[in-house]
């Protein structure tokens, strides 16, 4: 350990910034800052200027903007979404981010003083001062080594991950040199500043003050155990002290060019965000000759070209994908790259392809966005807010309008326009399902109601989700709430066609509801399906039916919107089921059943709408014995039915329903214990009748929905009676 000598009476508590440069090295060293800022500047400009050559967005990104700048700034401040299934990474970001940002505010606080402060005060004063003295100096070398230090354990963690475990989801077919050039070079100007203040300390003698410096003290005692003598340090400083800041200069310059430029696109992407992004879609002009999907790089709008800069290629998205996990061709990152890269190609001169199309050399294939489920987990999982559920409904639309359909989605759309549901059947069995019931449906169209309940088609055809409508039907007359349905005035919902792209007829759907709507009297409307609340709630009221009042096309005469103020309550129907209960007027003492069972969160209930508690309190209300599945709540593994899955024929080594099977049984605590897979989705019904036949659980598995247990905790303490024809069992579906 060097001998320290006592600070000197009169010895400024300080340090000299261009220690042993020459003063043509300072000038050098300014005319360098220069280029890099213009540079910099340049390339941040070129990098915006770009976004202005994409469509317009659908709504004002940019309203109210200093709540958008604050809230994004606590997002990124506190990391939040960093942590989200992941804290090692979590904390890794953090130790890098704020590492970051104090060095870069410890620079700027030096030339602050040396290039402002000291000049200001010669010309007031005659005399050249300084603030970078005395305590200042002691706390800033101290926040400045601590945070300095927290910075190169956060990346020697990233370069762990990367290099030496080789996290999969940090790799893949767009990882370059970019991501090597972000973690190598972030990490050498870290490791590279402490040297450079190893090699000071010890080339000054160790002064007594620079102590707080304890990680370039550290270094300088490594250096001087090392046999570096105080004057070789004083020689290799100045070498020491350019490489660094040519590195510093070549990163700051490179940001807007590669990865490192994240940094901004990221922050501007959190600031322009939809708060409502994936739960609601854009809607399209009427023109029929408008550019509704993605026949250029440039269809896309200027938030879309930012989403594809945000990417950090952090591959958070690709691993919570359903569709990706069963082996179906769609990774959300390379999405996103892909097109991101081909626009880039475009711009430096590169040939000109479709975006996506049924085979050729389209940027995206068509299986791609067929395979996508539109359960939004990609979305949920992104720290930065990419909107991928966007741009991919846009090239569903591009694929709708180039006729590149699967033939069974054609069929479904073919049903709609001729029948009004998926089914191809008869509207006026559309309330058949009620036929077995031992009292009557009113019908709400007639007659004032509280609850209108919006059936859906497969409550309403499906063999199997029909006992499902059966049981709420009588879970409504127990607890006598007025209720009453549309009867064949009830037509498809239309939020999954609307993802696999067909617009035009989603709003047709919507017009016809909402005059059925209009006509009718009640207080809130009630939806089976969790993708007919979610349209309803979230999309309805954005659908701008003035625009198509005059299209000859559109059966329906309205121009007002609907319900944007919300005054209209859109509830599923646990959560009115939960207010009945919490009334008690189910009767329900919460010990009528004793099954061990665990619960599904359907992506439109949970992910998209954030009710988490309502299923739950009612599967605990019949007193089953509840036990979460590991990935529940947001992190909820999608049945594979939404998008259009329902509908796809998709090639896959698992089916998302088998997986999510395998996992009751063998993931969750109860493990083989559980008897009873509750779903609260007619979609999650189907999925899963079908996995539990195809993954071969059906001996050990029940699939159930939440109101069958209801109704059987009901039966079971005589508060309704059963039947004969065991609705509430859970029978094979019929597809």
């Amino acid at each position: 350990m060097p001998v320290t000598p006592p600070l000197q009476a009169g010895e400024t508590i300080t340090r000299e910034t261009f220690w042993q440069i020459t003063p043509t090295g300072e000038v050098a060293f300014y005319y360098l800052a220069a280029v890099t800022i213009i540079v910099f500047g340049y390339g941040v400009y070129s990098r915006f200027a770009r976004y202005t050559e994409g469509d317009e967005d659908w709504f004002d990104r940019l309203d109210d903007l200093p709540s958008r700048v604050m809230e994004a700034a606590k997002i990124v401040a506190s990391n939040e979404k960093q942590f989200n299934r992941d804290l090692v990474g979590g904390v890794m970001h953090a130790f890098i981010m704020w590492g970051f940002f104090t060095l870069l505010i410890g620079t700027t606080i030096i030339a602050i003083d040396i290039d402002l402060f000291r000049n200001a005060t010669m010309l007031l004063t005659g005399d050249r001062q300084s603030f970078f003295v005395g305590d200042f100096y002691l706390s800033y070398s101290l926040v400045m080594d601590a945070l300095g230090f927290l910075f190169v354990i956060g990346l020697g963690i990233a370069i762990w991950r990367r290099y030496v475990t080789r996290n999969d989801r940090l790799h893949g077919k767009h990882t370059n040199w970019e991501d090597a050039f972000l973690v190598w070079a972030l990490f050498f100007l870290g490791v590279g500043g402490y040297l450079v203040e190893g090699l000071r300390i010890l080339g000054t003698g160790f002064p007594a003050f620079e102590s707080v410096s304890f990680v370039g003290w550290f270094v300088a005692d490594v250096l001087m155990v090392a046999g570096v003598s105080e004057s070789a340090a004083t020689a290799v400083y100045p070498l020491a002290w350019w490489s660094h800041a040519l590195l510093a200069f070549v990163f700051i310059a490179a940001i807007p060019f590669a990865k490192p430029f994240h940094m901004i696109s990221s922050f501007a992407n959190i600031v322009t965000r939809d708060e409502k992004a994936g739960k609601r879609l854009p809607g399209v002009p009427a023109a029929l000759d408008a550019d509704t999907g993605a026949e250029t790089i440039d269809s896309f709008s200027w938030k879309e070209m930012l989403d594809q800069d945000a990417c950090t290629k952090c591959g958070r998205c690709s691993s919570v994908c359903p569709a990706n996990a069963s082996g179906r061709n769609l990774d959300p990152r390379d999405v996103i790259l892909d097109l991101k890269s081909y626009r880039e190609s475009v711009d430096a001169g590169g040939e000109k392809r479709e975006i996506i199309a049924d085979g050729g050399d389209s940027v995206i294939a068509a299986e791609t966005m067929e395979s996508c489920m539109a359960c939004m987990a990609c979305m949920d999982a992104c720290p930065v807010e990419i909107e991928h559920l966007k741009s991919f409904t846009r090239m569903n639309r591009q694929l709708t309008d180039q006729g590149d359909l699967q033939p069974s989605v054609q069929e479904v759309f073919q049903n709609l326009m001729q029948k009004g549901n998926t089914f191809g059947d008869p509207q006026r069995k559309r309330a058949n399902w009620a036929d077995e019931l031992d009292f009557d449906i009113t019908d709400a169209r007639e007659e004032e109601v509280d609850y209108l309940w919006y059936v859906g088609d497969y409550p309403s055809y499906d063999d199997r989700n029909k006992k499902v409508a059966r049981s709420l039907a009588k879970i409504f007359q127990h607890a006598d709430v007025s209720f009453g349905i549309l009867f064949d005035d009830e037509k498809y919902d239309g939020n999954d066609i609307r993802r696999v792209g067909e617009e035009f007829l989603y709003v047709e759907l919507a017009g016809h509801h909402v005059e059925s709507f209009n006509d009718c009297e009640f207080d809130k409307i009630v939806c089976t399906d969790p993708h007919s609340y979610n349209t309803f709630k979230n999309e309805y009221p954005e659908v701008d039916f003035e625009e198509f009042a005059d299209d000859p096309m559109m059966p329906f005469e309205i121009e007002e919107a609907w319900n944007q103020d919300g005054e209209i309550d859109v509830l599923h129907w646990t959560q009115a089921v939960e207010e009945l209960v919490t009334q008690n007027k189910l009767g329900l003492s919460g010990t009528e059943l004793d099954y061990t069972v665990t619960y599904h969160d359907p992506c439109h209930l949970g992910r998209y709408n954030d009710e988490y508690e309502a299923p739950r309190e009612l599967v605990r209300a019949t007193g089953c014995d509840l036990h979460e599945m590991p990935r529940n709540r947001a992190n909820s593994f999608c049945c594979g039915g939404g998008g259009g899955g329902l509908w796809m024929e998709l090639d896959e080594e698992s089916k998302p329903s088998e997986e999510r099977l395998r996992e009751a049984l063998e993931d969750t605590e109860a493990g083989h214990a559980v008897e009873k897979f509750v779903v609260a989705c007619p979609m999650c019904m189907t999925m899963y009748e079908d996995g539990r036949k195809t993954g071969g659980f059906e001996d050990d598995i029940e699939i159930v929905d939440i109101a069958e247990l209801i109704v059987e905790a009901l039966e079971s303490n005589g508060g309704i009676t059963a039947d004969a024809s065991a609705d509430t069992g859970a029978a094979p579906a019929d597809d």
